[in-house]
């Protein structure tokens, strides 16, 4: 198994809410068994889809940047430092509302599958 990756030698690719991440520790790549992470970038005045996970819970933990994020029903103002803890089957997304990108990381227990992720209607959310 491997243990140690760095961010820097990862590729990025575009996750079905529209994200680009970064898989810094997953099952299907690394042998962990349980759970993943993974470096998200949002860019300036864009919104990942509004989706849930049926099964995966994920924790959001803002790096850099600052955001509007759905969470069921709320709209909370997010931004570096802030971690949020989104339950199965909540929707949500997030909204970069600064001038710069947006960075977070995402940690889904179990590890995040395009299959557990379920996209609400099929086009980015512009406004929350």
């Amino acid at each position: 198994m491997k243990i140690k990756t760095s961010c820097r030698d990862v590729e990025a690719y575009i996750t079905k809410d529209g994200s680009s991440i970064k898989e810094l520790m997953h099952p299907l790549v690394h042998g962990n068994s349980a759970q993943s992470i993974a470096e998200a970038t949002v860019p300036a005045g864009a919104s990942t889809l509004l989706h849930r996970h049926n099964v995966t819970e994920e924790i959001y933990h803002i790096l850099s940047g600052c955001g509007l994020m759905t969470l069921g029903d709320e709209s909370i103002f997010v931004e570096e430092g802030d971690s949020v803890c989104i339950h199965p089957g909540t929707f949500h997304n997030i909204k970069n509302i600064g001038e710069k990108e947006l960075r977070l990381l995402c940690c889904c227990s179990p590890a995040y599958s395009h299959e557990d992720t379920e996209i609400l209607g099929n086009k980015l959310i512009n406004s929350l």
